[in-house]
């Protein structure tokens, strides 16, 4: 073909499928050709939804190749790619599962591809050194509560109404495990060596996580716990050492400042 469009226009026509075909795109016989034009943009679409099947596996496993591959061409003609890094498409592809009617019957689908969505953007994280219980431990007493940690570069944690994260984790083999527990989880994702994990926060402990995630303090993360559920058995102490151990939060670089800040 030949090509004399701006970058713009053929690519605002190339992700739009009921554009034409842009002026100054021809054939070798310098006419416009539309068959040929669609071929190569449904090539584009192809490999959309193979990026975003190669960053949602066990979304796309749990409804099948097909039901995958037609939610996820809608997805890319509603979304265009923000970076030509197609590892980073998607970002919103839970929200768009979450109101994608026929996905309506799989309630559970979105929070397992933002699980998935977490993953990746843990995987290419800022490296970064995370807090050891030793680093805990140089928190000045008096300083605890008014204390807040640094939430670690890639630490990402997912609330769901269902099991996502069990669900995430029984697909990771060839033989699926039935999840024996249906109940409500929060999903810490996180990288703080080499390797993404996935980890389920104890329910008593979720509150506090996200929280302390967020950027509230120590004791008032710990407050929204107990308002959360006082009879759930939170224990201030073994939850932060446990979000700690987990490599939740960046390691502690100059101590506490005057107000207890970690940094």
């Amino acid at each position: 073909m030949g090509f004399e469009a701006s970058q713009d226009a053929f690519a605002q026509a190339l992700l739009d499928t009921g554009a034409g075909v842009p002026d100054g795109v021809t054939s070798a016989r310098g006419e416009p050709d539309a068959l040929r034009f669609a071929v190569y943009r449904n090539n584009v679409f192809v490999g959309l939804t193979k990026a975003l099947e190669k960053r949602f596996p066990v979304t796309a496993r749990l409804v099948g190749e097909e039901f995958f591959a037609g939610m996820a061409r809608a997805y890319a003609d509603a979304h265009k790619p923000r970076s030509p890094l197609l590892f980073l498409y998607g970002d919103g592809f839970a929200d768009f599962i979450a109101a994608f009617p026929p996905a309506g019957g799989v309630p559970y689908l979105a929070d397992v591809a933002r699980v998935e969505a977490a993953w990746t953007r843990a995987y290419h994280a800022a490296d970064a050194d995370a807090m050891t219980a030793a680093g805990l431990a140089t928190i000045a007493p008096e300083a605890l509560g008014r204390t807040r940690l640094a939430r670690h570069p890639s630490a990402e944690l997912v609330m769901s109404a269902h099991p996502a994260g069990s669900i995430w984790a029984a697909h990771q083999g060839d033989h699926v495990e039935p999840v024996r527990h249906w109940c409500a989880e929060a999903v810490l994702v996180v990288r703080p060596g080499m390797d993404v994990s996935v980890h389920v926060v104890p329910a008593r402990d979720a509150a506090f996580a996200g929280a302390l995630l967020a950027g509230e303090t120590l004791a008032d993360a710990a407050q929204r716990a107990i308002e959360a559920d006082s009879d759930s058995g939170f224990d201030f102490g073994a939850a932060l050492v446990g979000l700690v151990s987990l490599g939740a939060f960046s390691a502690t670089h100059n101590g506490a400042t005057d107000n207890g800040e970690i940094k």
